[in-house]
This record gives structure tokens, C-alpha cells and sequence, in this order.
């Protein structure tokens, strides 16, 4: 059996589609999940880059390809009804829902769908109090210890080389995005490229550094 670690962001929608399609793409394979909350802004300041949302024609962009994506792969997604927005309080309440700090995947799927689903505000207070109500969590989510174990999420995967979400771990290797579920697929099936070809990228050089 393979064990993947999921760093997710609830601000991302494909995250979302990922965390949807995940079942579907992995079925026939032998694997377990640990869902780790992370906060994407964090790895954007500490790559030194501006998320897609911050960037107007890719944000514009990002919004028409998510909602593609979704009806392509018979999915339920609305826009939230302001996006980027302060994913802190979401992050923390599915912290807060482990004592290990690493949610169900129950706990994940009814924050997406808080997120993704409906169209309306994700951080509107009184969603957040209705969905911390049907959560109940373990812990408070604005707790010292919750606060702590969502940096250390976050602090590991930087220290792991991720730098968006989706990111899949496995051993030793890092898959990015809703669109890598097919090579995440092949690699749990044991294919030969990743023994034959999966260190390539590691000597080439680069030419430019600004």
C-alpha cells in the first residue's frame, strides 16, 4: 500500500476538483490519505510569487478553466462570490477537527463544498459559525495549539520542495495539480518511466535566473 499526503488550500479550486476526482482516478489502487490543511499563501511568499488570483488575465483565466473543468468532469462548482479571500478561518476550523491536526476526508469535502459550492461568500461570519455548528470541531480553531499545527503543515511542505496545491507526497516524489491524477495513477501502478525517466529533469540546467 501506498500512503499519499494530500496539501491542500481551500482557496484553491483545483484542489477542490482534485480532492472531487481523487477516488474516481486512484480506484483499483492500493493507498491510504492523510489530508493536510496548508496555507498557499505562504508558499507563494516564500517562492516569491503572486498567486493566479492576484494576476488579472490569469485570474480571469483560472475562473474560466475551473468552471470548464467541473462540467467536463461532471462536476458541481459555482464561484465563490469574491475570490482570492482569507482562507485562515476554514483552514483552522479543519485543523481543529483532528487531534493530529490532519482531517477526515468528510471534514474536507464539506469545507470545499462550503467553498465551491452555492456561490456565495466563503468567509461570510455566519456561513463560517452554520459550518463550524455542523463540524464540531475538537478544538477551538483560533487556539494556540490549532494556530501551531497549521504553520508546522505548512512550514513540512515547504521544507518538502511544494510549492502549489494540489501536491500529492509519495515516497519520495511530488505530483502538482488536478491535472497530475493521471501520472499520480501510474506511478501507484508501478509504471517503468518514473524508474527510467523521473530524474531527467534534475540534469537540466538552467540557462536564466532573474
Amino acid at each position: 500500500m501506498k500512503h499519499i499526503t494530500f496539501y491542500l488550500d481551500f482557496i484553491s479550486p483545483y484542489a477542490y476538483l482534485a480532492f472531487e476526482k481523487l477516488p474516481l482516478a486512484l480506484m483499483g489502487h492500493s493507498y491510504s490519505v492523510r489530508y493536510k490543511p496548508i496555507l498557499f499563501a505562504a508558499l507563494l511568499k516564500h517562492h516569491g510569487q503572486l498567486g493566479p488570483a492576484e494576476i488579472a488575465g490569469k485570474r480571469d483565466w483560472t475562473c474560466r478553466q475551473v468552471l470548464w473543468l467541473a462540467q467536463r468532469e461532471g462536476l458541481t462548482l459555482q464561484l465563490p462570490a469574491t475570490h482570492p479571500f482569507n482562507p485562515l478561518a476554514l483552514l483552522r476550523l479543519a485543523t481543529a477537527c483532528a487531534a493530529n491536526g490532519e482531517p477526515n476526508r468528510y471534514v474536507c469535502e464539506t469545507v470545499f463544498r462550503h467553498v465551491w459550492q452555492g456561490g456565495a461568500e466563503a468567509g461570510d461570519a455566519a456561513r463560517l459559525q452554520t459550518l463550524t455548528r455542523q463540524l464540531s470541531p475538537q478544538r477551538a480553531p483560533d487556539s494556540d495549539a490549532v494556530k501551531a499545527q497549521l504553520r508546522a503543515h505548512t512550514d513540512e511542505a515547504i521544507a518538502r520542495a511544494v510549492f502549489g496545491v494540489p501536491t500529492f507526497a509519495v515516497d519520495d516524489k511530488l505530483f502538482w495539480g488536478f491535472d497530475a491524477l493521471p501520472m499520480l495513477a501510474a506511478y501507484l501502478s508501478g509504471d517503468a518511466w518514473f524508474d527510467q525517466a523521473w530524474d531527467a529533469a534534475d540534469r537540466v540546467a538552467s540557462g536564466v535566473r532573474r
